[in-house]
């Protein structure tokens, strides 16, 4: 038997989903978390295993552990739909499932000791008997995964994406989880897997946070204002550079330009500073101006990883209210570990 004989085959495209502001209110959906990690197809037949990134590039040599441990399991063929994720102290780090594309073979075998990646698992492209469940409703593909898991002797390697059709339990959900997700996703009770197409709902929880101005960013090739920096302090008074916002309209840069320029010369960062090794970095990330710690500004942003904003975020007001001290860390402190979520979701 090998990956060949599938129904599916590996480069088969997962089914997407369409960002959007709120659950849906009609019937028929199934409400899962949105893990935060990366999006996995994993096949295996007899001695082969393959796993495959929503851009449809391997990802078996990033994460050899899994691999091994899919080849050892009780069940000899399947294809899953699925996360991979990494915990560190409790809480899902996508820095550490960054780490990982690495291009030497000891780096990631080293990682992967120290730091193994869980499966999370949400979908069943095939039965047990070989056959396709691509044109199968959601609720029967749900019941053929829990039938799979149970055969697999649920690993450690593998986790059960737990779910609902409560609402009311999917926007408690999304309202309190925090860190340990991305956010919810509605998928129809009754729809097919449809490979490659925006057929699920993603929502997430946005949320807000008042923000030091540390420093700024001129457009390219002009002398106006492009983005701002964002700060917070961390335990010991230092000024972190924490993401950034460049939802500035064009009527606004030449005024905001004055005023920032005004307040260049300050200490900007004291603690991390743009223009570090990460994967936020650019070519243009050292070319930025400090400004003394003076302005405050109201964010909204979608998800924190390592104390930083993963995405650009939206500025939304100024907030002279605001002394700068006042705006630390702790606004973007995890709120619940992952454990924690699948424990209170079951």
């Amino acid at each position: 038997m090998t990956l060949f004989d599938l129904p599916i085959p590996t480069s088969f495209a997962p089914m997407e989903a369409k960002l959007v502001d709120a659950l849906p209110e009609d019937l028929g959906w199934r409400f899962e978390p949105k893990w935060d990690g990366f999006r996995c197809l994993a096949f295996r037949a007899g001695s082969e295993v393959d796993l495959r990134a929503k851009s449809g590039k391997p990802l078996g040599r990033y994460f050899p552990e899994v691999v091994e441990a899919l080849k050892a399991l009780p069940v000899d063929r399947f294809v899953v739909d699925g996360e991979l994720t990494i915990a560190v102290d409790g809480e899902l780090s996508f820095d550490a499932l960054q780490m990982r594309l690495h291009p030497a073979e000891s780096r990631v075998r080293k990682l992967a000791a120290e730091t193994p990646a869980v499966l999370v698992l949400f979908d069943c492209l095939m039965d047990q008997d070989g056959r396709s469940l691509v044109e199968a409703p959601l609720a029967d593909r749900q019941a053929e995964l829990e039938a799979l898991f149970e055969r697999m002797g649920k690993p450690a390697v593998l986790k059960l994406s737990p779910g609902t059709d409560d609402r009311d339990q999917a926007r408690d959900w999304l309202a309190q989880t925090g860190a340990a997700l991305d956010g919810v996703v509605a998928k129809r009770i009754e729809g097919p897997y449809a490979s490659g197409e925006r057929a699920m709902l993603k929502i997430k929880r946005m949320r807000t946070a008042d923000c030091v101005v540390g420093g700024f960013r001129y457009e390219h090739d002009s002398r106006l204002v492009g983005s701002l920096l964002l700060g917070l302090y961390d335990e010991a008074g230092r000024l972190d550079h924490v993401g950034f916002t460049s939802t500035i309209t064009d009527a606004e840069r030449p005024a905001l330009t004055k005023r920032l320029e005004k307040l260049k010369g300050g200490t900007g960062f004291t603690g991390s500073a743009p223009g570090g090794p990460s994967r936020w970095s650019s070519e243009r990330s050292a070319e930025w101006t400090p400004l003394k710690p003076e302005l405050v500004v109201e964010v909204r942003y979608d998800h924190v990883t390592g104390d930083r904003f993963r995405h650009g975020t939206k500025l939304l007001r100024w907030r002279p209210d605001k002394a700068p001290q006042q705006c630390t860390l702790a606004q973007l402190r995890a709120e619940a570990a992952p454990a924690r979520v699948i424990a209170a979701t079951r």
